[in-house]
């Protein structure tokens, strides 16, 4: 890591990130509308308006990754990191893929099962370094949301993984709740931006465990922009891609720009949305419909809530119901302006388009009840072992928890498994920070300041999340349970351009009396 320490410290030294020439402005958003995307959303000096490309073709689901195995109980895949040539919009590129797949395949597993994932780095051999001075197309691998250990060969992410070379995770799922969609991407500190930027990302389902959501159509949607740069996608090539995190010029549900979907008059959908953006937030929002939440990080919750609107950061999902309650017409899923840093207006994004195809009889009804297992706990009532507090902060090309950088001297907690902390997360810049905790979901308390609806929602729902958005000069409070994994893991910020020049810390779980 020293090494790796002083050339980031060479590449960076004497680099100006100011605002002049640092950042890709929004183009013109007429013009962009025909490509299908623009910057919005983050960018310094952004620009408003709309983006509402064609109707494209038909929405197509990621592909299901197939299990090897024949073994009751048992799912075996071979999943490789490998450049493959994708089509974005009409334009061919090299993305980096997981077998091939643009957004990678699915794993599917049930509650309890062994699974076993033989991971190959298939990238190009290159002693070339990255603008932090890392090493590229070293790889690793992590299941984020899953509840498992974080030692090898399971979550283990202090790994790293040359070209040519396989690493075979196993996992016991039966800790892991059903109803989940969880994500797994390389977490090779230093390059894991590029790599999830450049297509390294995929979903992980756990079936759900009972039949209430069965006769439902159900949709996964992987929410991903990215541009390019010719066939190649476009480089982290400065510090100000990495002090705010890239966003792309082509916004994409399932690797496609507006596709659409069917729906009947009096049809329940089921969607499963993951924001698999680097630092993109959606504001989601379905024209002239609601959306009813049942899920969050961490599974499934009581009951549906009905929301106008849903906020995603990087990094977090929603599991949504939606009724078809008009006879025709052709309703956009829009990402509404937002902007994480609260400077300029974002374009409003049209992302997918609805449309009605006839009517389904007997019309299908809401469920009632979704999860009658979910609760929300009340500290109160708990042994409280710990309460801490983190701040997150940003200078000079680096990012610190607590005021250590990552790659100089981590911030690190010490925990004891089978207890219940209290976790104030504060954001002392003027950036959202998407934060992320390894292994164990949280319940979130409190948050204090940014979206008022995004706060209201979390903070009363008995949701689990992963990652929780910590909005900027604001804090989040939240219980953490430690339970059943030790082992040395990982917290950080989610726009994994910050993870990468240092704000993360690592989390030692450690046994009862250590």
């Amino acid at each position: 890591m020293g090494k790796i320490r002083l050339s980031r410290r060479e590449f960076i030294k004497g680099v100006s990130w100011g605002l002049a020439g640092g950042y890709l402005g929004l183009k013109n958003t007429s013009a962009l509308a025909g490509r299908g995307g623009g910057m919005g959303g983050g960018g310094m000096g952004g620009g408003s308006g709309v983006i509402d490309p064609p109707i494209g073709d038909l929405l197509r689901d990621p592909v299901e990754m197939p299990n090897l195995s024949t073994t009751p109980g048992l799912v075996e895949v071979d999943l490789e990191a490998i450049i493959a040539p994708v089509n974005i919009n009409g334009a061919m590129a090299n993305l980096m893929t997981f077998n091939g797949c643009y957004p990678g395949p699915t794993i599917r597993v049930n509650r309890g099962d062994m699974v076993k994932i033989n991971y190959t780095n298939r990238l190009p051999v290159t002693g070339a370094r990255n603008f932090l001075g890392y090493e590229k197309n070293i790889t690793n691998l992590h299941t984020h949301g899953w509840h498992v250990s974080p030692e090898a060969p399971a979550d283990f992410v202090m790994y790293e993984l040359r070209t040519g070379e396989t690493y075979s995770h196993e996992y016991d799922t039966m800790l892991q709740p059903g109803g989940t969609l969880n994500l797994y991407h390389p977490h090779k500190h230093g390059v894991s931006a590029e790599q999830y930027w450049a297509g390294l990302v995929g979903a992980l389902v756990v079936n759900d465990e009972n039949n209430v959501l069965a006769p439902f159509e159900t949709h996964i949607l992987i929410l991903k922009d990215i541009s390019l740069s010719g066939s190649e996608p476009a480089p982290h090539a400065m510090m100000m891609d990495f002090m705010q995190g890239k966003e792309g010029n082509v916004i994409m549900v399932n690797g496609q720009v507006n596709p659409h979907l069917s729906i009947k008059k009096g049809q329940v959908q089921r969607w499963r949305i993951l924001n698999a953006s680097n630092a993109r937030f959606y504001k989601l929002s379905l024209e002239n419909h609601s959306m009813n939440l049942i899920g969050t990080d961490g599974g499934l919750v009581d009951k549906p809530y009905q929301k106008s609107e849903l906020l995603l950061s990087p990094g977090e999902r929603v599991d949504v119901l939606v009724k078809g309650t008009l006879s025709s017409g052709n309703y956009r899923l829009r990402a509404l302006p937002y902007n994480k840093m609260g400077m300029g207006n974002s374009p409003t994004i049209t992302l997918m388009t609805l449309t009605y195809n006839g009517t389904l009889s007997p019309a299908q009804s809401l469920p009632l009840s979704i999860n009658p297992h979910a609760e929300r706990l009340d500290p109160a009532t708990l042994d409280i072992m710990a309460e801490r507090s983190l701040a997150l902060s940003m200078g000079q090309g680096n990012g610190y928890i607590n005021g250590q950088d990552f790659d100089v001297d981590p911030y690190q907690i010490m925990s004891e498994v089978g207890s219940y902390e209290i976790w104030t997360i504060r954001n002392n810049s003027g950036m959202d920070h998407p934060f992320h905790q390894h292994v164990n979901s949280s319940q979130i308390l409190s948050i204090s300041g940014g979206d008022a609806g995004y706060a209201s929602l979390h903070t009363t729902i008995p949701a689990w999340k992963d990652v929780v958005l910590v909005p900027k000069w604001g804090s989040v409070r939240m219980l953490v349970p430690v339970m059943d994994y030790t082992g040395m893991t990982m917290f950080h910020c989610h726009i994994l351009e910050h993870e990468d020049i240092g704000m993360m810390g690592r989390w030692h779980i450690m046994g009862m009396g250590m």
